[in-house]
Parts: structure tokens; sequence; C-alpha cells
């Protein structure tokens, strides 16, 4: 007997207000794999064209190998500078013994933002099913910064980015975003 069926996720809950004004970002694109290149990278390009399509700028792009030393420090160099507003990656959080994105990253979190990943998952069973439970996609805040961690496919990347992270980077979407928290980050 087939089991429930769930609705399809399409458009986030939540509107965008025009008349708002939109503040680009600074983001940053960090693609951590052993193999890719350049020229082979196919979803850190593709997320980096849909970073500049929201309209945010592309502040630095990466190719990291999966190794946690070489993550953390481009990763702190992002995070250590006051422009960089935001840092996506794409790759290493699956659960193979190469996959080390989550341990290299989450460290670095001032603040986990633990809904990222609960809804990521939602929104991944849309398009994959029970494998989703092969991710390990993470969200923080480290410095003023927000880093958010994808698997390394076109799909996830995708997912990831059109359905999350963009409307959330969108300081025209009410009834709220990430982009009005920026100014009090680093409160005490």
């Amino acid at each position: 007997m087939p089991g429930p069926a769930y609705p399809p996720l399409t458009a986030p809950a939540g509107k965008m207000v025009d008349t708002l004004a939109f503040k680009p970002l600074r983001v940053c694109v960090m693609t951590i794999s052993d193999t890719r290149t350049d020229e082979t990278d196919t979803s850190g390009h593709l997320l980096a064209d849909r970073v500049k399509e929201a309209g945010h700028e592309v502040a630095d792009k990466a190719i990291v190998p999966d190794e946690v030393n070489a993550i953390r420090a481009i990763m702190r160099k992002w995070i250590a500078d006051p422009t960089i507003d935001a840092v996506v990656t794409t790759g290493g959080t699956g659960l193979t013994g190469r996959d080390v994105t989550p341990e290299a990253v989450r460290p670095l979190f001032d603040k986990e933002i633990e809904g990222f990943n609960t809804v990521w998952h939602l929104v991944s069973f849309q398009s994959v099913g029970t494998s989703t439970l092969q991710s390990r996609a993470c969200a923080g805040v480290a410095n003023a910064t927000f880093i958010f961690c994808l698997p390394g496919s076109n799909g996830a990347v995708k997912d990831g980015w059109d359905k999350l992270i963009r409307w959330q980077l969108d300081s025209r979407h009410m009834p709220c975003n990430m982009v009005e928290l920026m100014p009090r980050l680093m409160e005490s």
C-alpha cells in the first residue's frame, strides 16, 4: 500500500515586497572536491551564476580538496573579512570517508541554523526521495557571515539555492529574511 501523498513544495511561504529596497550581498562560493577543476566544476559555476542572477556579487570562488584544514583555511579567511556577507559551499556533505565538509565547518559556527537542515531535507525529498538521507547539509553563522553547505550535485544546488537560500538572502522577502538580521548578528 503506498504511503501518504505529500504536497509538492513549490514557492516558499511568504511573499516578495517590491516596495522594499533590494540589498545586494557579497557571497563567496566554495566547491569542495578532490576531482573537480574549473572546467568540470558544473555545480560551482551553476551556484555562482544563480548568485549573480539574484542580484548579488560573487566576492570570491574557490575549489578546495576534501580536507578539513584546507576547507577551514579558506573559510576562516572569508569569515574574517567584514565585507563578506555569506558563503555557500557545494560538495563534501555525504557519508563517504572523504566527505568532511560538516566536520570542517561546524566548529567555526558561532550559531548553527538548525532549521536549515530540516527544511533542506523537506525540499530535497521532493527531488530525490529517501536518498536525501545521505545528505548532511548544514548552515550556520560565523563572525556575522552566513554559511550554507550543500551537496555537490547540480540538482542539490538548484534545490538549495532556488528553494531556500535565495529567499532568505533577499531583503524583500517577507515576513522575514536573514538580511534584516545582519546588523544585529554581532550583538552581545
